[in-house]
């Protein structure tokens, strides 16, 4: 029996050609754009790691410091790897993001986490497209998405397929923001890409537009006060300032990444397993705050929103409902009084303190705050209550 093309022995083959199979393989897969960085340290690049770190913007993030050696370089991580192969897979939406802000009694989940969980769909993708070439050059190969201490956005950029923009994310001319990036490290030496050049220009859109001003300067990002940060990594307390700035955001945020004027030459992605789940588009807040941990986890099976777990969720969902405006929600906020979560808890009253009649929630306090133990929470009656003998909302 004859075997496929991909395991036939062939003659020594030429870079550029390897590259044309290599590219054209990797379209086959689903990708957009390949291109190739070398392996070596970037000392610019490790300058703005250190700086970050120094400057605590990494946030509860230790992770990013314990590993900052490895970060430095994709070389550090595997001594033997010649060439970074950085993939991008488009997940453009069909639609304008900040729209959905617009929905307040809905909970507003990031596009790139409304379908599937991206880190396995590409990961599948990115092994085939290795296989491939360790078959073709008989070389060794490592996949990465997102989950290892690689740099994705600069080595991307240093592979041509798009720049750090001001917002630090990775902006393409051909696709703007919306790029899921994928790596393979092999031993085998490729042609380096062309880096690519920054066109960002005077532009400002994607700071200004910032709910909690999370960019101190252009091209840097204080993790602490992203919402992306907040509502995804972050498991403590959401600071009281940054609330009514997360709006019906339960999960990311998409708003710099969404005015970015390149997104006009963005295609609407076409990977059926990256379109968003119906009950994953703008569900609900009230059906939201009845679900129980199960019930959360059979939601959202499959999906990156599964790994934030389900206190730091309903978290999240709680502060939603508190920014809703909405006052029938009241009554499904209310059995979060009882949270085991002492921060679920604390959201619960923030929550009530935004909804209830300054009155009703001042006789609420009334009736729960004695029974309270978690000093935590007891600052949250207290400062719920704060808001609500402010003479703003004395009527």
């Amino acid at each position: 029996m004859e075997k496929p093309a991909d395991f036939c022995h062939h003659m020594p083959m030429t870079q550029p050609d390897m590259m044309a199979l290599l590219a054209k393989r990797a379209h086959e897969y689903g990708f957009a754009v390949l291109g190739v960085a070398g392996t070596g340290k970037d000392q610019t690049q490790t300058k703005r790691l250190d700086a970050f770190l120094a400057a605590g913007y990494h946030g509860d993030m230790a992770w990013l410091k314990d590993t900052r050696d490895r970060r430095i370089a994709p070389i550090a991580m595997w001594d033997q790897a010649k060439s970074a192969i950085v993939l991008g897979m488009n997940y453009a939406p069909d639609h304008d993001p900040m729209d959905n802000l617009k929905a307040r009694r809905h909970g507003n989940i990031s596009v790139y986490a409304r379908g599937r969980d991206y880190h396995d769909i590409i990961k599948g993708k990115l092994k085939q497209v290795a296989a491939f070439l360790s078959r073709e050059a008989g070389v060794e190969v490592k996949v990465f998405v997102d989950t290892a201490p690689l740099m994705e956005k600069p080595l991307a950029a240093k592979a041509g397929i798009g720049w750090q923009g001001k917002h630090t994310n990775l902006v393409s001319r051909d696709y703007g923001s919306w790029l899921f990036i994928g790596v393979i490290l092999t031993t085998l030496a490729l042609p380096i890409s062309d880096p690519s050049t920054d066109h960002c220009g005077s532009c400002r859109k994607c700071l200004d537009i910032c709910p909690t001003n999370a960019f101190p300067e252009p091209y840097q990002l204080d993790a602490r006060r992203c919402i992306s940060y907040l509502t995804i990594e972050y498991d403590g307390v959401i600071p009281l300032p940054m609330r009514q700035a997360i709006g019906n955001r339960i999960f990311g945020c998409d708003d710099c990444l969404a005015v970015c004027p390149w997104n006009r030459f963005a295609k609407e992605a076409n990977e059926a397993k990256l379109a968003a789940r119906a009950e994953h588009n703008l569900p609900e807040l009230s059906q939201l705050l009845r679900l129980d941990d199960q019930a959360f986890r059979a939601m959202f099976t499959a999906s990156p929103v599964k790994r934030t777990g389900y206190h730091r969720f309903m978290r999240n969902v709680l502060i939603a409902a508190g920014n809703s405006g909405d006052s029938h929600i009241i009554a499904a906020i209310m059995p979060h009084l009882d949270a085991e979560d002492g921060v679920m808890r604390g959201a619960a009253i923030w929550a009530l303190s935004q909804l209830l009649n300054p009155n009703d929630f001042l006789a609420l306090a009334d009736q729960r705050q004695s029974h309270e133990k978690d000093q935590a929470v007891l600052s949250e009656w207290d400062s719920g209550i704060s808001i609500c003998k402010a003479p703003a909302k004395i009527k």
